[in-house]
């Protein structure tokens, strides 16, 4: 087990600082949002497990030559038979680190899971004061704002959209069609479960880089996934024109407006300005072949990790 914590803290550190400094630098993720997406996934998950893992496995050193006996050996020491004075103080600090870390992570996901939703609920209830539901449109609220506005609010099946009176006078149907289109893909394709894990991970470790550029990087790339979506059914022009209008009125968000009451508002002006770039002066969407590496670069990384904390015997 020596070797196999010393692996796990070299990739928990370099998924800790240059591997994310690297992806958040990159150009291509813009050209293959989805691959870009899973490897974000990919490098905060096997970032925790390696954290976790690497003094998790340190901490069971003296106890056996592999994980197994290394957990039986804990077990002995926990039901008394056999002494604490096995493991020493560095190593009883780290199953400590270990097990401490592993719960913060878990208590900040679900503390951040219940803001969120307390958040959505509160927002809700204003919605039910400020908004009456549009009449040509199923799932999707209207407010009395001069400003256009246009945001989604999750929430299973009491899911909606709301828009501004603003909005609807300001945008030509087709335009209109565009922004909900855009809206409804951060719905369907539950976005606000991305941004949610992300946000959790950003309050667990908020001294870590990978949590700040992660939030950042998903923040972008799902309202590019959703505008790709949107461009399926409208044409360039009118999308650009529809982003346009809507960022607009941007600065006159109401502060719970939030895809996913995550606490950070989405589309921020410099996503914005990425996402008209994106569409201004385009790039060819990058090939299949490398969009099936990254892809596997991302399930291998997830997996290195795993089998070395599963795997019985894979290193000693």
């Amino acid at each position: 087990m020596f070797w196999t914590s010393w692996l796990l803290a070299g990739l928990a550190i370099a998924l800790a600082w240059p591997v994310p400094v690297f992806l958040s630098r990159a150009s291509w993720p813009a050209r293959a949002p989805f691959a870009a997406m899973v490897l974000w996934q990919a490098i905060a998950l096997a970032g925790g497990l390696s954290m976790i893992g690497a003094m998790l496995f340190w901490g069971l050193l003296p106890l056996g030559g592999n994980l197994g006996e290394g957990l039986e050996g804990l077990r002995r020491i926990i039901l008394g038979q056999e002494s604490l004075d096995r493991l020493g103080f560095i190593h009883t600090f780290a199953l400590s680190a270990a097990g401490l870390l592993t719960v913060h992570l878990l208590f900040t996901l679900w503390l951040t899971y219940f803001r969120i939703n307390r958040q959505r609920r509160h927002h809700r209830d204003l919605l039910h004061l400020l908004s009456f539901p549009d009449a040509e449109r199923p799932d999707t609220l209207v407010i009395n704002h001069k400003a256009p506005v246009a945001y989604c609010l999750p929430g299973g099946s009491r899911s909606v959209t709301v828009l501004s009176d603003g909005l609807m006078a300001l945008l030509s149907p087709e335009e209109l069609r565009a922004v909900l289109l855009h809206e409804q893909t951060h719905l369907a394709q539950r976005h606000h479960l991305l941004l949610w894990a992300f946000a959790a991970w950003r309050a667990a470790l908020p001294w870590l880089p990978t949590s700040k550029l992660a939030q950042r990087a998903v923040s972008s790339l799902i309202e590019i996934m959703a505008d790709d979506v949107a461009l399926r059914h409208v044409t360039k022009s009118t999308l650009v024109a529809a982003i346009a209008l809507v960022a607009s009125g941007s600065s006159e968000l109401p502060a719970a407006a939030l895809v996913g009451g995550s606490g950070e508002k989405i589309d921020t002006p410099a996503t914005t300005s990425a996402r008209l770039s994106r569409l201004l002066t385009p790039e060819p969407a990058l090939g299949t072949g490398a969009q099936v590496l990254i892809l596997s670069g991302a399930l291998l990384l997830l997996a290195a990790p795993t089998a070395l904390l599963t795997v019985p015997g894979l290193l000693h």
